[in-house]
């Protein structure tokens, strides 16, 4: 495809890219394209494509073609650390020209006076633009055709760009003409700049650097102090090495705090744990709405065939091959899990995506999980009590070369194969450095599979188990004490466990209770659990204004009720740190009404489609109020839960504090720390 149309991104005022009151800009350092003046404030993609960089202020999109197209939005809006700014993409996402993908608040860009005039340029207009006829109209609104692109017929490649080993001297060079290491205070980035304070710019090398292979431009912002390298989408990968090469201290808070959260706490610890969570949601967000639409379609099936409590909409029966068919099809992203999240982690964590979802692959293989599974001596369970556990995959001993091993199971589970992805980067760039390249192309990514699959099965999955065992007989403990107060305690956190896979020892003591008494205290504080997530993402859809994140918060909500928690739970709830901690409150007040009535749940079921659960069977010991209980606490769940994320929980400011965290390898920099 030869032209290519480009989109308004956002509703305003048509100039030209000359006009703009920045230099690199209006001289067309960047490239090519267009600006807005901007009276709209919702953000469409331009073109279709992948997301390459996002920043705050800023996001690039690279089409197949190799055409790169950047949205700037502002003028030294980067001052503002994104707080204008909500973005519902991440990058790696594919997204379509006229997708509404952010948000702008055009009033705080005004309030701190700087310009909202939009930028719309092809960075690499050199390479792959022949020409560029922009539209004559002076007011557009988004999603408007602006400009048609005439693309080069015979490309160039990429290959005069540095990659790789070559930032390394482009970073020296560049150091050295902003006068060397001395001469530099601290520097920071935007998604196009590298942005220097130096001690003083006129020992700069304007020409010399402006000739640099990979240097754009140069441009000294002197309303702000800063001399400014004009690199483009490599910019993130060149200030990684100039940081490199000059040390943290150079590295200035604010630049930091794009990296990670506004709010990022000083404790290492605290901090450490903000970075993982922020490294689990954004691994997460590409497979939520996957994850919804399984535990929608899950939950109806729920509805479709249940004769006992719907017999006006049973038309499924659970016996036949449809019921089955559909359970798989509702049930496969999650019981795959591993492979979907490793190749997701992957991408974020910069390591090989293919080599990781083999992985995933390799801890879900049916042969591997049968290593769990119960032994049966004369077609009767050895060892009943063990066998209950080694059926949900608490633990077995097995050997791996000789060595002793328990292995848990990695069905439905993330951590470990984000630690996987987090692991392969390393492993894969050793690997890639020191074999010679006739052997890399297979030897690289086996022997990235064999030694971060080792690990995993050695030593990640043991710690799980231990980690759950004890857990489990913190719960055992708590529930034989007094119920109400395990209620209160084990409802207010389970879903903490639930974030790195240690809830799984709690799924045999549920096992065990219904096998001995017919029913289960344990599983109906954990249901209220679940209902208390599902409010908080309903509370998040009450109050925020963001499109997109409102129909995320719907789906979290839906499927919650449906028993499935992780689009609410990784999608919103983790996300936005106190939603999921103000929901675990609701959690507390169902567990603990649970207690004081003495609740019993009677099946596996749970969440709010799961009320039969209470239902008394015949024969069965029970309180005849069972049911009326059950949707006292649930109803209490969901108010509390609710009000505690409405008032307390959330607010559209928050979207802004974790956006670059999905961009950027917080997991790795927690570990450096």
């Amino acid at each position: 495809m030869n032209n290519v149309e480009i989109l308004a991104p956002i509703t305003g005022q048509l100039i030209a890219l000359s006009s703009v009151k920045d230099n690199v800009f209006s001289r067309e350092v960047m490239g090519k394209g267009f600006a807005i003046i901007p009276t709209g404030q919702e953000i469409v993609a331009p073109v279709d494509g992948e997301v390459i960089a996002l920043q705050g202020h800023a996001f690039g999109i690279k089409q197949a073609n190799g055409l790169e197209v950047l949205t700037h939005v502002g003028l030294e809006t980067v001052t503002l650390n994104g707080k204008p700014y909500s973005w519902s993409i991440k990058v790696g996402e594919m997204v379509h020209a006229g997708d509404v993908i952010g948000h702008v608040d055009l009033a705080q860009i005004a309030a701190a006076n700087l310009d909202a005039t939009t930028m719309v340029v092809m960075t690499n207009t050199d390479d792959v633009v022949e020409h560029v006829n922009i539209l004559s109209q002076s007011t557009v609104n988004m999603g408007q055709s602006v400009a048609k692109v005439t693309l080069k017929k015979v490309q160039l490649t990429e290959a005069a760009s540095p990659t790789g080993s070559q930032y390394e001297k482009l970073a020296a060079d560049i150091i050295a003409g902003v006068g060397g290491k001395q001469n530099v205070v601290k520097v920071i980035h935007c998604i196009t700049r590298l942005r220097f304070y130096l001690k003083n710019h006129e020992l700069a090398d304007d020409q010399g650097i402006s000739q640099l292979n990979g240097v754009a431009g140069v441009n000294y912002a002197e309303s702000l102090g800063q001399y400014q390298v004009v690199i483009g989408p490599a910019v993130t990968d060149v200030y990684d090495e100039v940081i490199s090469q000059l040390g943290d201290g150079v590295a200035d808070d604010s630049a930091k705090s794009n990296n990670n959260t506004d709010s990022a706490s000083k404790n290492p610890i605290i901090r450490g744990f903000q970075a993982i969570i922020g490294t689990i949601t954004g691994s997460m967000m590409p497979i939520i709405g996957l994850l919804a639409a399984g535990g929608m379609l899950n939950g109806f099936l729920s509805l479709f065939s249940n004769k006992a409590s719907f017999p006006a909409i049973y038309f499924i029966d659970p016996a036949s091959s449809t019921f089955t068919i559909l359970q798989s099809m509702a049930m496969a992203p999650f019981y795959f899990l591993p492979i979907l999240v490793g190749f997701s982690a992957a991408q974020q964590l910069k390591s090989d995506p293919f080599v990781v979802a083999a992985i995933g692959a390799f801890l879900v293989k049916p042969e591997f999980i049968g290593i769990t599974n119960p032994h049966v001596v004369d077609g009767k369970l050895a060892e009943p009590a063990k066998a209950v556990g080694s059926l949900f995959g608490v633990s077995l001993n097995a050997t791996f070369f000789g060595l002793p091993i328990n292995i848990p199971s990695y069905a439905y589970s993330i951590f470990p194969i984000i630690f996987a992805a987090w692991l392969a980067r390393p492993v894969g760039n050793w690997l890639k450095k020191h074999l010679p390249l006739v052997l890399r192309s297979i030897f690289q990514p086996l022997l990235t599979l064999l030694l971060v699959g080792a690990v995993v099965l050695v030593f990640v999955g043991p710690a799980i188990t231990l980690l759950s065992q004890g857990i489990s007989t913190i719960i055992n403990w708590l529930l034989h004490l007094n119920y109400p107060l395990s209620g209160l305690i084990i409802g207010g956190l389970y879903q903490a466990l639930v974030i790195f896979g240690l809830h799984w020892m709690v799924v045999p003591l549920i096992a065990n209770e219904i096998a001995q008494t017919g029913h289960s205290t344990l599983n109906a504080i954990v249901n209220f659990t679940m209902i208390a997530q599902g409010a908080g993402a309903l509370a998040v859809w009450a109050k925020t204004k963001i499109p997109s994140l409102k129909g995320l918060a719907g789906a979290g909500f839906l499927s919650a009720m449906a028993g499935i928690t992780e689009p609410a739970m990784y999608g919103i709830n983790l996300k936005y740190g106190r939603v999921f901690w103000m929901a675990n409150i609701g959690g507390a007040v169902g567990g603990l009404i649970a207690g004081l009535f003495n609740l019993n749940m009677y099946g596996f079921t749970g969440s709010l489609i799961g009320f039969p659960s209470f239902a008394v069977p015949k024969g069965q010991a029970g309180s005849a109020n069972n049911m009326l209980i059950f949707w006292v606490a649930a109803i209490a769940t969901i108010a509390v839960a609710f009000l505690m994320v409405y008032f307390f929980g959330f607010k559209d400011t928050d979207t802004q504090q974790i956006k670059t965290v999905e961009k950027k390898n917080a997991f790795k920099d927690a570990v450096k720390k």
